[in-house]
């Protein structure tokens, strides 16, 4: 049930990233994207995996440890370097480092943080 759940979260997550993208400009597509897409990422490993971590804490700072190294990678140039021409696949790694993208990140999986941890209390 608790899969069901999350993935019924994680298309609903995904129809606003797609909408944000297709459609939002200024703070919602440059912050709220990026805050919601670490939760997006979340629900998703939450609906496809039939375990849970044995800690509260260890999924969602793997997410996060992720979130951050596609980051680095774009500050690195990688779609540029190994010459990923296409548009979707530069759009899903991107190819702008920020540092607010970080702290958008960090806000995002909070809610991911709680969530676990009531999820593992309520065992």
């Amino acid at each position: 049930m608790r899969r069901l759940v999350f993935g019924i979260l994680s298309a609903l997550l995904l129809g606003i990233e797609i909408l944000i993208g297709l459609f939002a400009h200024g703070w919602v597509r440059a912050y709220l994207g990026d805050v919601l897409v670490v939760i997006l990422i979340y629900t998703i490993v939450r609906t496809i995996s039939p375990y849970s971590p044995k800690k509260w804490f260890a999924l969602p700072t793997v997410i996060l440890i992720f979130s951050f190294i596609v980051e680095f990678l774009q500050l690195w140039g990688f779609c540029d370097r190994f010459g990923i021409t296409n548009q979707l696949m530069r759009i899903i790694i991107g190819t702008g480092f920020s540092v607010w993208d970080l702290v958008c990140y960090a806000v995002g999986i909070v809610p991911c943080y709680v969530g676990e941890y009531i999820i593992q209390k309520g065992k």
